[in-house]
């Protein structure tokens, strides 16, 4: 396992100049038997059994939307059991997280032919609650890895089901109907 986090302390107070909880923090979660990240030729990040997060980071994001982001991955039921329905959790399991920053899946193609990248959080800001997401999934028991922010990564991913999952904070305060 290899992780690049920083110590609890200094991710909280990263995460609390983050922002206010405005943004729209996106997460695709894919449910995996393996999956690693791969920098200049050398693993940086690799698990088993767990989940890969493409973590999307928005301006305004802060500590709200992770522990919103953390709390759904950790308990959301994506995980079969002995019957083969999806009945398990992430805790259930004891799987782990291989944790990617990925900004654009904040892309805006509303217009034109050339995605627009500006509700990305600043890179500062980004990979300041990226680390604080790590460590709250560590506070949660979960092993985590990472891949390597702001750099070009290749990312070796193998979906079980396949299973992948988008959540993105502003869901939250949505209420589902039929």
């Amino acid at each position: 396992m290899s992780g690049g986090g920083s110590g609890a302390a200094h991710g909280r107070a990263a995460a609390a100049r983050c922002g206010r909880g405005t943004g729209s923090v996106r997460a695709l979660l894919q449910r995996v038997s393996r999956g690693s990240v791969t920098v200049d030729g050398r693993t940086v990040g690799e698990i088993s059994t767990g989940l890969v997060v493409l973590l999307g980071i928005a301006e305004g994001d802060g500590e709200e939307e992770a522990r919103w982001l953390v709390r759904k991955m950790v308990e959301l039921r994506i995980f079969e059991d002995e019957e083969g329905r999806m009945n398990l959790s992430l805790a259930d399991v004891q799987g782990e997280v291989l944790l990617v920053s990925q900004f654009t899946l904040l892309a805006d193609t509303r217009k034109g032919r050339r995605p627009s990248f500006t509700r990305a959080a600043p890179p500062d800001v980004g990979e300041a609650l990226y680390r604080r997401t790590a460590d709250l999934l560590r506070e949660e028991g979960i092993e985590v890895a990472t891949g390597e922010f702001g750099a070009r990564m290749l990312v070796e991913i193998r979906n079980e089901g396949p299973v992948t999952i988008l959540l993105d904070s502003n869901d939250r305060s949505r209420s589902r109907s039929a």
